[in-house]
């Protein structure tokens, strides 16, 4: 085990709100410390100040809430519901505003985690030159490497969400989003173009690549930003700019490592109980296949992924689901794929109308929470699993034209979810529809639904279904809706001193 490793078990326990500021969202405090001179003077305090980081990403806007969760309840996987609580029904409905406090928050919350990687790289050249013991510089290279794991990761989202897909041939003159590199805020709120930003996404991660070390990656179920973290993001980002060979390049550096990674088998069982490994993943919030979870504890957690679609707390003895998984959702499970006994529960709802349907128990609840503090719903968030990383490569391998590659790989993930078979097979005719329907179904309600359609140029048609609000359930969107990508919130565009241009979804 790194040195790096061992000394920062002592201090993970520490948690730091998030500081968010008063005006834009390009303006933020780090967390808990006081913009001075005197900030960050000591190794102590770049400790803390990296506790703060990890503590942004708990935030209820991010991978334990609306990150997750919003750019997947706007597709087509599920339906808003009579009994619904008013809760994300415009983003639902694509009744998606500039004023929008969603996507606000989202905003705010990823420019938050910005500004505090902003503050720790701008303080750490003058620490390193006050710091003569060798082991605490050593740890500070590490330290570097997961903030800017975490900056690239932060702007990684915000180009998703607020940008058009990649296209290379034109994404040098397309809108990218405001880089900003430093705190002190001199810098010009002017978005780059989205070939910039994601060079400067690149950069960090190159860096991370260098500076973090293979040794001190214990590999499963890390909370801290590691090395497999920084390839892993790497492989999402190259697929997302159509670079096959660096998809199939990094997410194999990962793929390889299997003395740090494996795939939760679904039909392996686990205990006594007959839980099987992949449903301890999401029942324990622990697997093998866990690259990188926000880590949370009793006492200190985000918001709760399961809430829009259980309600069981509302008298623990019946469901009250806001969504409800959709049809087509459904119906993309084989009998014999046992993803959906883990992601599913058929139930009656408690609703007046008495509903009779699927609802999804995927974030039912970390079992350790609800024994030891009757917190029910609340899941420690898993943005990178191994999953995603046999899913990357088979696409990119798929526009390559070598499809047999991409069905090995999508067939070694179904073996580890099918009670029996799982082979598949590609061409050119139904790889793309292969895949498509195997991410919905692996990455169900994880927050990819949405960039996925709109970097494949696909649109979706609802029809409505059991109790399904009127509005809304029917809606047919068209490949390239502006929709596809999130207005800007209005409080950035209109700042003091802001030159940030809308998108066509502002209008």
């Amino acid at each position: 085990m790194g040195k790096q490793i061992i000394n920062r078990f002592k201090y993970f326990v520490l948690a730091l709100a998030m500081c968010l500021g008063m005006n834009s969202c390009l303006e933020k405090e780090p967390a808990d410390f006081i913009r001075t001179e005197e900030a960050m003077t000591s190794y102590s305090e770049a400790e803390q100040l990296l506790v703060g980081i990890y503590a942004d990403w708990k935030s209820s806007a991010l991978y334990s809430g609306l990150l997750t969760l919003l750019p997947d309840i706007q597709t087509d996987l599920v339906y808003a519901i009579n009994g619904n609580t008013n809760t994300y029904v415009d983003i639902w409905q694509w009744d998606i505003l500039p004023t929008n406090r969603y996507v606000e928050s989202v905003y705010a919350a990823l420019y938050g985690v910005i500004g505090d990687c902003n503050f720790f790289l701008d303080k750490l050249p003058s620490l390193r030159e006050s710091i003569s013991d060798d082991t605490q510089l050593a740890i500070l290279v590490d330290f570097e490497g997961e903030v800017r794991v975490s900056r690239a990761l932060a702007y990684s989202e915000l180009i998703k969400l607020f940008c058009k897909a990649y296209d290379p041939a034109t994404a040098a003159n397309e809108l990218g989003v405001v880089l900003v590199s430093h705190y002190d805020g001199s810098e010009p709120a002017v978005r780059a173009s989205l070939k910039d930003s994601y060079e400067f996404v690149l950069s960090d991660l190159e860096q991370a690549e260098i500076l973090l070390l293979e040794e001190d990656d214990l590999g499963y179920n890390s909370v801290y930003f590691t090395l497999s973290v920084a390839q892993s993001l790497h492989a999402r980002v190259a697929l997302y700019m159509q670079d096959w060979d660096d998809a199939i390049r990094y997410s194999t550096l990962v793929l390889n490592k299997k003395e740090k990674f494996e795939l939760s088998n679904a039909r392996t069982v686990y205990d006594a109980a007959g839980v099987s490994y992949f449903d301890y993943l999401w029942q324990y919030d622990s697997g093998f296949e866990v690259i990188w979870k926000v880590g949370f504890t009793a006492t200190s957690f985000g918001g709760m992924l399961g809430s829009p679609f259980l309600h069981l707390t509302t008298d623990y003895a019946h469901y009250y689901p806001d969504f409800v998984p959709s049809t087509y959702a459904l119906s993309l499970y084989d009998p014999s794929d046992l993803r959906y006994d883990s992601y599913f529960l058929d139930v009656t709802t408690g609703h007046s109308h008495g509903l009779t349907w699927p609802v999804l128990v995927k974030y039912f609840g970390n079992r350790n929470f609800i024994n030891s503090a009757n917190l029910f719903e609340l899941q420690m968030p898993k943005p990178f699993r191994l999953a995603e990383q046999f899913l990357i490569r088979a696409e990119a391998y798929c526009r390559k034209g070598e499809y047999s590659k991409g069905a090995a790989d999508l067939g070694t993930l179904r073996k580890a979810r099918f009670a029996v078979g799982g082979t598949i097979s590609m061409n050119a005719d139904n790889w793309l529809n292969t895949i498509s329907e195997e991410r919905a179904r692996e990455l169900y309600m994880e927050g990819f639904r949405l960039n996925d359609l709109k970097r494949w140029g696909m649109g979706f048609e609802r029809k409505p279904q059991s109790e399904s609000l009127s509005e809304g359930s029917s809606l047919k969107i068209s490949a390239g809706d502006p929709l596809f990508v999130w207005p800007i919130p209005k409080h950035e565009l209109e700042s003091p001193g802001s030159q940030i241009q809308p998108n066509e979804s502002n209008k």
